[in-house]
């Protein structure tokens, strides 16, 4: 069975105290969030590797720094090591996001930075850019390998990084249509050049994604038993109502819009109740076990911070949905029930189809107060009578949760 990511509500407490699984052999791990402090902690990237953990985040200025630690407790005390300050008018100042891959490149394996960056006046000459390690080490030494060529006229383009989908390497990032900040691809014939220039995959559509502006930018993927998640950060981000959305691979191309499914609700979000605003800016690693996926972001203290030096590093562990999906099967054509087009939006249709192994095909069932909400896997939304109709032949369609009678259903042997 498939699983996915579970919609998270409420952030860690600033100094709630939070146990990483440790190594074989050796004990967990305690600290305390923050682990980077302001200026240095918007937009992070964290990863583990050789026995040492890695941090890196947005320094507006014309340098990039790692930290590096034996333990996450000790990544808030790390000296900051400068890996590559940046020269000439197009790889220069405001280096935003930094985002480490290990690929194999015409040089063997090797470490890839991809970073934003532009001129001294911020923000409109942002590209993103590469360097690639001379060796193993992810601290470098690096050689600057250039500017990423995925928008025609060098449109701008930020907040990239990498995934590996099929065997190819694709690299995500955020750039404007109109007023519509959207998430692009593009295909990576190597580490530092794309096939051709990024394809639109998702731009806002719901309100959640336009509180203060019309944004989706940070995408960043998450793997787990062979479904891809694309993550992303919606809203603008000098609100406190910048959050996480969450877009699913439900088709076989990752560069068509049509093979990604929204869910129509955002999976992570602000808590009043602990303080945290405008959580955003996120990657994703493994504990040093690899049995625990861990959530790296940055967030606020107060409502009146915004998309500058105020934020701070945090890390969370992901709760992963237990398996439970079931395909829905009519005993007389032998066909599943479908998510029509793998439909995201309110409204959706249902239709009977082959079976196609997709999340668009496959169902949770959970229990509220002795009846059922058969929820889609791929959008999140729920078997729905149609504007609460009782009649023979009302339509039964896909629509967002409300908590009433009309979308829960008795299941009968």
């Amino acid at each position: 069975m498939k699983t996915c990511l579970r919609a998270v509500l409420a952030l860690l407490l600033m100094a709630a105290v939070v146990v990483v699984r440790a190594p074989s052999g050796q004990a967990a791990i305690s600290f305390t969030n923050p682990l980077a402090a302001a200026p240095y902690g918007a937009d992070p990237w964290m990863g583990y590797g050789n026995g040492w953990y890695y941090l890196a985040a947005t320094t507006w200025n014309s340098q990039i720094v790692i930290k590096r630690a034996r333990s996450v407790a000790a990544l808030p005390g790390a000296t900051e090591s400068v890996v590559h300050t940046g020269s000439g008018p197009t790889n220069c100042c405001n280096v935003w996001a930094p985002s480490l891959h290990k690929l194999t490149g015409p040089n063997g394996a090797r470490w890839y930075l991809y970073y934003s960056a532009g001129t001294p006046a911020c923000c409109d000459g942002q590209r993103s850019h590469v360097l690639e390690s001379s060796g193993s080490d992810s601290t470098g030494p690096y050689a600057y390998k250039g500017r990423l060529d995925v928008q025609a006229n060098n449109g701008w383009a930020i907040d990239g990084s990498v995934a590996t989908i099929g065997g190819q390497n694709y690299f995500f990032y955020s750039s404007w249509v109109g007023d519509l900040q959207s998430l692009f691809v593009a295909r990576l014939t190597n580490p530092w050049t794309s096939a051709a220039y990024g394809t639109r995959i998702s731009y806002p559509t719901y309100d959640w994604e336009k509180q203060g502006g019309n944004t989706e930018e940070a995408p960043y993927v998450v793997q787990r038993n062979g479904v891809t998640y694309l993550t992303f950060s919606a809203s603008s981000c000098n609100t406190p109502d910048y959050k996480l959305g969450l877009l699913t691979l439900t088709g076989s191309n990752p560069l068509a819009a049509s093979s990604w499914t929204k869910k129509s609700t955002p999976i992570f979000q602000r808590s009043d109740a602990n303080g945290v605003y405008g959580p955003g800016g996120q990657g994703f690693f493994t504990s040093p076990d690899g049995t625990e996926t861990w959530l790296v972001h940055h967030a606020n203290e107060s409502t009146a911070q915004g998309c500058g030096g105020t934020r701070t590093t945090r890390i969370k562990k992901v709760s992963w949905n237990a398996d439970g999906s079931y395909r829905i099967t009519n005993v007389n054509s032998g066909k599943v029930l479908d998510s029509v087009n793998c439909g995201a939006a309110n409204g959706t249709a249902l239709d009977l189809w082959s079976s196609l192994g997709n999340v668009c095909q496959e169902w949770s069932v959970t229990p509220v107060d002795g009846r059922y909400l058969i929820a889609n896997r791929g959008n999140g939304l729920v078997l729905d009578a149609e504007s609460c109709g009782t009649a023979d032949g009302v339509v039964v369609r896909q629509w967002g949760a409300l908590g009433n009678a009309c979308q829960q259903w008795s299941i009968t042997a």
